[in-house]
């Protein structure tokens, strides 16, 4: 079966290719994956998978980081203009850009759901020929758009991984659900989708990226190294006076964020582990002879366990109310994006690791765990709660040679790491009548 899987991977190979080049170039970042979307669906539909979207699997309220609605109507007309399938936008509009693709094979076995992102970075693309994307024709046409990490190629995996099953599924057993998400970027688009309860009924869960600094041909069968994280808008609201007039009528909005700021970064460190603060955005003010009515602080804690991060972000909390009360101004806080820590299920990663050791001879390198930290990954709503319910959950690394680090204006790819992925997932979803999760 593995000659015949590795012949079908390859006859897609020229598929993989145009879907990865086609959303590079016409690149949409988080919630308004219009184009990306529609094009998702309608491959889906084709290939005969019972579709879910839109607000089916998004609960509206549990959204983070959503643009404000004139942005989403402009990025929807800007989408149709650019080639979005119209029959599909009605589901996607108004931000609610998720899809959930089932496959059931009607034989009993567990639920596999398998999870993509498709968002863009706010990034403007490299233009120069140096850039692969740019010189080959594929580089972003939007402004302050590009797949810049990746998420192109995984969109484009998860189709890669329909066609294959659709192929295969006489051979496969139970149900696999494809997830596409949207809005990863800022860790804001899994916990809607978790709410909604896409993955209420797997019994396994797969998440993958390609990259972060894993070598081409490696696999890294659970990564661990996320840190939870909370990402937050503190908007300070004070009173406006004329600085050398009236001073003692103003409430200083300005000062009051910047004693947050110091204080925030004095936050002590946490013994339990790695822990992290930053205040990357101060804006405030309107002139230098107004007392400032208004300042907007972009905020984020991290911490190695979720236990970590939630004690760095209510010391946070306290300092950004206590700099309010310091300056007699009112405050606001808005949720712009959260992930945790979900540590990878043993007994899951074992399995992985020996189907791929034994049926990927594309893998040079086969490791269970990896041990440099990645940032954060907003899959993690997607691994805990499937854990929660007694399932098993785990994240996948492709390595891949990359001509420039993630969230680089001039990052690329290798692309033959897609048809790796795309085989490595579809061997472990015909072999999962042998995986015991006892």
């Amino acid at each position: 079966m593995t000659i015949l899987l590795s012949e079908s991977i390859q006859q897609i190979s020229g598929k993989l290719q145009n879907w990865r080049r086609d959303f590079h170039h016409f690149a949409e970042s988080g919630w308004f994956e219009f184009r990306t979307a529609t094009i998702v669906a309608d491959e889906l539909h084709r290939l005969g998978y019972s579709l879910e979207m839109g607000k089916a699997v998004i609960k509206a309220d549990a959204r983070m980081g959503l643009p404000p609605e004139q942005a989403l109507r402009e990025q929807e007309q800007r989408a149709i203009k650019q080639g979005a399938l119209t029959k599909w936008l009605p589901h996607f509009s108004g931000g609610f850009t998720g899809i959930v693709a089932t496959l059931d094979t009607g034989k009993p076995g567990p639920t596999l759901a398998i999870r993509v992102d498709m968002d863009a970075l706010d990034l403007n693309e490299e233009q120069t020929h140096a850039h692969l994307p740019y010189a080959e024709g594929f580089s972003s046409r939007n402004a302050n758009m590009m797949h810049a990490c990746g998420h192109d190629g995984h969109t484009a995996i998860g189709l890669g991984l329909a066609n294959i099953l659709k192929e295969y599924e006489n051979q496969l057993t139970g149900k696999i659900k494809l997830i596409f998400q949207p809005a990863e970027e800022g860790t804001r688009g899994a916990k809607s989708m978790v709410e909604a309860g896409v993955v209420d009924d797997a019994d396994l869960f797969i998440a993958l990226h390609i990259g972060l600094g894993v070598p081409q041909g490696a696999l890294v069968c659970g990564n661990d190294n996320f840190f939870a994280t909370t990402k937050i808008d503190v908007t300070y609201r004070g009173v406006a006076a004329h600085s050398g007039a009236k001073p003692e009528e103003g409430k200083n909005a300005l000062l009051a964020a910047a004693h947050a700021t110091l204080g925030l970064h004095a936050i002590a460190h946490h013994s339990g582990g790695s822990s992290r603060i930053n205040v990357g955005v101060l804006q405030a003010g309107i002139g230098r002879n107004v007392i400032p009515d208004h300042a907007l602080m972009k905020v984020e804690t991290r911490g190695k366990t979720n236990e970590i991060n939630e004690f760095i972000y209510q010391r946070a909390l306290n300092i950004i109310d206590g700099a309010a009360k310091m300056q007699g101004v009112e405050y606001e806080i808005e949720l712009m994006g959260a992930a945790q820590n979900s540590p990878s299920s043993p007994a899951w990663v074992d399995f992985i690791y020996q189907q791929a050791q034994q049926y990927i001879p594309e893998l040079s390198s086969v490791v269970k765990s990896h041990q440099q930290p990645t940032g954060s990954e907003d899959a993690t709503y997607f691994m805990e709660r499937v854990k929660a319910n007694g399932g098993q959950a785990t994240y996948l690394i492709f390595g891949a040679e990359l001509s420039a680090g993630h969230h680089n204006e001039r990052f690329d790819f290798d692309e033959n790491v897609m048809t790796t992925a795309v085989k490595t997932l579809a061997t472990i979803a015909l072999h999962l009548p042998y995986f015991d999760a006892t």
